[in-house]
């Protein structure tokens, strides 16, 4: 008796049937179980890519509010503020700190906080891998300590607020992963908190 022949005794009587159902599920799972890992790997790193560049997918959107919003999304901790903050331990860490410390988990996006054009992206001393935005009349902010090779932008590129700009690290004069923010007005550095609390995106 041949296959088709076999096929059919089975298909016409009620044990065969439910024999028949069952081997076809078994093959659908064993081909799942086969194949599910070769595509999840890839979607995942590509998954983990997006986050690192800030694509949707990946972090939340930071907050924006009249072009301006918070170069961290979400939920952040907060270290030296601005102003004399001397760090214990720390020999080569200046006392008088002149940003904004921020921080989230390594590798974090951080982004541009308003409009303008990038005028530094490498390294700078002190500040280690550094992302500068020029946004006219005199201010500037500066994003430090960024991992190393992670900015996505580059000199003389145009940025608005939420603009990925590279990832949090610890470069240059730092103890640990978090973004050193800074303002700077006319080439001295302003404190952020009420920079930022004027454009309605209070510092916490």
């Amino acid at each position: 008796m041949g296959a088709p022949a076999v096929a059919s005794a089975l298909a016409s009587t009620r044990t065969g049937r439910k024999a028949s159902i069952a081997l076809v599920v078994l093959l659908v799972l064993a081909n799942a179980a086969i194949f599910a890992p070769l595509v999840a790997v890839p979607v995942a790193i590509a998954g983990q890519a997006l986050a690192a560049h800030g694509a949707p997918g990946g972090d939340a959107v930071p907050a924006v509010t009249g072009g301006w919003g918070y170069p961290l999304a979400g939920v952040y901790g907060t270290g030296r503020g601005y102003g004399y903050h001397p760090v214990k331990g720390c020999a080569y860490c200046p006392s008088n700190h002149l940003g904004y410390d921020m921080d989230q988990p390594c590798g974090a996006t951080v982004y541009a906080a308003g409009p303008g054009i990038v005028v530094t992206a490498g390294p700078m001393p002190g500040w280690g891998n550094t992302v500068r935005i020029d946004h006219g009349d005199g201010l500037v902010t500066l994003y430090g300590h960024l991992q190393w090779h992670s900015q996505v932008v580059a000199v003389g590129e145009h940025v608005t607020a939420g603009n990925a700009l590279g990832s949090e690290g610890s470069t240059g004069k730092s103890t640990g992963c978090h973004l050193h923010f800074e303002v700077q007005l006319d080439g001295i550095a302003i404190d952020p908190e009420p920079f930022m609390a004027a454009r309605g995106l209070p510092l916490r």
